[in-house]
């Protein structure tokens, strides 16, 4: 029997854990609702589901979907043979993908929509910051951990909803906007989109959902956006016009980018201007994105950043540069994806400018089975004629770990570790710091 996700009275979550689908869960938790779910295995995540109230189970298996469950919701990456997904459709309960659900939330709300192939979080998360610091009180998903609420999700009394919006397998378009951000459309996703104008095709969907009364803040001076917004009927605001009026904290080009499009959809919402400014200077960032994650005692740093993009590895390490011009960069990247590696591999190898030090690990699988195709030595191959540094492929994270000490040992306080990809390259980060002598 159909149950609408607003009347459902306990929800099933498969691939809880997930950054998005989890934040759904929080949502309904603190709704009253019943929240069980499963993962492959435990995290921070399904730790503070566990203690907002979640049952969650770490096995996956027709048992454990509970029998009062009648609303089952899972992420895209989970294939149709799972067997919990297998046991609710046997069951005729509804089941939505974590971006239908998104949708029908999207349809409830004043929508703000964040996309962009880079900076989507961030400019969330800053755009989240100041619409709370004006006193707007939106529901906020953002695909990290916000530094101040320490969570993805933040309930919200107004009708403003300020959603990340991805655009993998076009999730966004379950979205209905009113207002709508591009910070950028780039070559991304290419396990699922043919080229750059399949990409700017699904951008253009989105884009021309909103409605006339509706804004879309982005850079139409740039060519590639401008193609995605053919057609569209709402007002186009260019963020750049105000991106040398703002002040941030936190370095990078693309963080004053990131920080000039929130400024815009607070302007169009009439917010308090004094109160939006100050927020944006006050931004530290979130969860991956640039995080600080220690110092040794000998003055060695580490940082960590999301970065698994090439564009993205090029800003992240530009930024760090900024950041500390005379110290010496050690980089430790993780590629993410087979696919990704392989069709972006040339442009990977000419991203790694700014670090003194490259050490590449393995490639980070997540939802794609190895070809045999391409590994991190096909990218280290191609790194080895174009990046003047130093440059070592290590074999898992222990020689990774091992790579790290040689080459920090060597410079102590002017050394800076930036661990970067979408997998779990950052753990390295903090095994690191875990066992060195940390700063008092």
């Amino acid at each position: 029997m159909h149950t609408p996700l607003n009347a459902a009275t306990h929800i099933h979550c498969i691939g809880i854990g997930g950054i998005g689908l989890s934040a759904i869960a929080r949502m309904f938790l603190l709704k009253g609702v019943t929240v069980s779910g499963s993962d492959m295995s435990p995290s921070r995540v399904t730790d503070e589901l566990l203690s907002l109230g979640a049952h969650i189970s770490f096995d996956q298996s027709t048992s454990v979907v509970p029998s009062t469950t009648d609303v089952v919701l899972y992420t895209i990456a989970i294939p149709d043979t799972n067997p919990e997904l297998s046991e609710a459709r046997a069951r005729g309960l509804t089941v939505m993908t974590y971006p239908e659900a998104l949708g029908f939330l999207s349809n409830e709300h004043k929508t703000i929509a964040i996309a962009g192939t880079h900076g989507k979080t961030t400019t969330t998360a800053m755009t989240a910051e100041v619409l709370i610091a004006a006193g707007l009180d939106p529901t906020v998903i953002v695909g990290s951990f916000l530094k101040k609420a320490a969570s993805n999700f933040i309930p919200g009394k107004s009708d403003l909803f300020v959603v990340e919006a991805c655009e993998y397998r076009e999730s966004f378009v379950h979205l209905n906007p009113h207002i709508l951000v591009i910070t950028n459309i780039e070559e991304d996703h290419l396990d699922y989109y043919k080229d750059i104008d399949d990409i700017i095709r699904a951008f253009n969907i989105v884009a021309s959902k909103v409605p006339e009364d509706g804004h879309i803040v982005a850079n139409p001076e740039d060519e590639v956006v401008a193609m995605a917004l053919r057609g569209a009927r709402a007002t186009v605001h260019n963020y750049r016009d105000v991106i040398d009026t703002i002040e941030v904290s936190i370095p990078g080009d693309h963080n004053r980018e990131n920080a000039a499009a929130a400024l815009t959809v607070a302007n169009v919402l009439q917010a308090d201007d004094k109160k939006v400014r100050t927020a944006l200077k006050l931004f530290s960032g979130t969860w991956r994105r640039f995080e600080k994650k220690g110092e040794t005692k000998n003055g060695m740093l580490v940082y960590d950043d999301y970065a698994h993009h090439p564009t993205e590895v090029r800003a992240t390490l530009s930024a760090l540069r900024q950041l500390f011009p005379h110290k010496k960069i050690v980089a430790l990247f993780q590629p993410h994806l087979f696919s990704r590696t392989k069709l972006l591999s040339h442009d990977f190898a000419q991203s790694f400018n700014d670090a003194d030090e490259v050490i590449l690990l393995p490639i980070y699988p997540a939802r794609e089975v190895d070809d045999g195709t391409v590994s991190s030595d096909t990218l280290y191959q191609k790194m080895k004629d174009v990046h003047g540094g130093g440059l070592s492929l290590a074999k898992d994270n222990e020689d990774a770990l091992r790579l790290i000490r040689i080459v920090m040992e060597e410079c102590e306080e002017d050394c800076v570790l930036l661990t970067m990809g979408a997998g779990d390259a950052y753990k390295i980060g903090e095994a690191f710091l875990k066992n060195s002598e940390l700063k008092s």
